[in-house]
């Protein structure tokens, strides 16, 4: 067993922790961040630009894995369930595991690294779901906890003097504190806020999500929509989305679909929104009136606001007067 290993990183501060405590050691790493079109287990909301800058940061090889395709279908049909909300996350763990186990042939490494911490997540790292995972994906023994290892058995790095076990830690719990403070003694100053976590777990999310699946409409190119703006069913076929700032108003632009109808107020500032899907011509004026409604301008007994289907010319402008509250309530995703 030589001194080269895999370091599944997110970014946040557990897997920072997890590689710096193998460098300590004089353990080569080799950073491999899985990332899709949103945040997955342990990323949020930092993503593949994080792991870039905490590898670099650390001094560190890092390569970014596109799973988007995977993962819909690992969210799609889970074999061990769902957390709290929609995170599957023994199947999520399970998947990378696999991955990274792959790429120890090719890149010469020979164990792999988490920055899991037992009983910190409620689902994926108690005692009976680590081993679980561990069989699952064929790692056993390979796979080294640094965080937490103390609590463990030893694996084969540390039964082979490769990695000293009396220089790795015990944590456990939920608590972020010991973190934090071996953060603070690494010098360790920028790292995502620790309360970050998957996007599924989101309860806000998940009902998006939810729908998503319940409508047949999570795939990929309504992944990223799904975690920007307030959305709305407008029909069984048709979903609207409603951007809440200027920000948010960029980021739904960029994710404008050929087909969408995209809502504009004519006179005032206003959301951008559009309206993805099927939806018969009526549904036009049920939208505009909710875009209506997400302004300073709801109060108005009329408001111009202007549609168009994305790749085409032509456009409308309709005057509505903006939806009622528990209209918008009861259409709310």
């Amino acid at each position: 067993m030589n001194r080269r290993a895999i370091v599944l990183f997110s970014g946040g501060l557990d897997s920072i922790l997890a590689a710096r405590l193998m460098l300590e050691q004089g353990i080569e790493v080799l950073a491999v961040n899985f990332s899709a079109k949103l945040c997955m287990c342990g990323c949020r909301p930092t993503g593949a630009g994080a792991a870039h800058i905490a590898a670099k940061e650390l001094g560190v090889p890092l390569k970014t894995i596109d799973i988007t395709s995977d993962f819909i279908e690992i969210v799609r049909n889970p074999g061990h369930g769902y957390g709290a909300n929609v995170n599957p996350c023994i199947d999520c763990k399970i998947y990378m595991l696999k991955r990274a186990k792959e790429m120890m042939e090719e890149s010469g490494a020979s164990f792999l690294v988490t920055g899991e911490v037992l009983g910190e997540r409620p689902m994926s790292q108690r005692m009976d779901a680590l081993n679980m995972i561990e069989k699952a994906a064929g790692v056993k023994g390979i796979l080294l906890r640094p965080l937490t290892a103390k609590n463990l058995d030893p694996t084969l790095p540390e039964k082979e003097g490769v990695v000293k076990r009396e220089k790795l830690l015990d944590i456990r719990g939920r608590s972020r504190k010991p973190q934090i403070a071996l953060a603070e003694k690494f010098g360790i100053k920028k790292y995502p806020n620790p309360a970050g976590g998957c996007l599924l777990t989101d309860p806000g999310f998940a009902k998006r999500v939810k729908d998503a699946l319940e409508h047949g409409e999570f795939n990929a190119g309504n992944l990223a929509i799904l975690s920007v703006g307030r959305h709305f069913r407008i029909s069984p076929d048709a979903r609207l989305v409603v951007g809440r700032d200027e920000g948010e108003n960029g980021i739904i632009e960029s994710l404008i679909n050929p087909g969408d109808i995209i809502f504009e107020l004519v006179d005032h500032e206003g959301p951008i929104a559009i309206l993805r899907g099927s939806a018969p011509e009526r549904y036009i004026r049920i939208a505009a009136g909710i875009a209506a409604y997400h302004t300073k301008f709801r109060a108005n007994p009329e408001l111009k606001v202007g549609y168009r289907r994305a790749g085409e010319r032509e456009s409308g402008v309709i005057s509505v007067k903006a939806s009622e509250r528990d209209v918008v309530e009861k259409l709310r995703i």
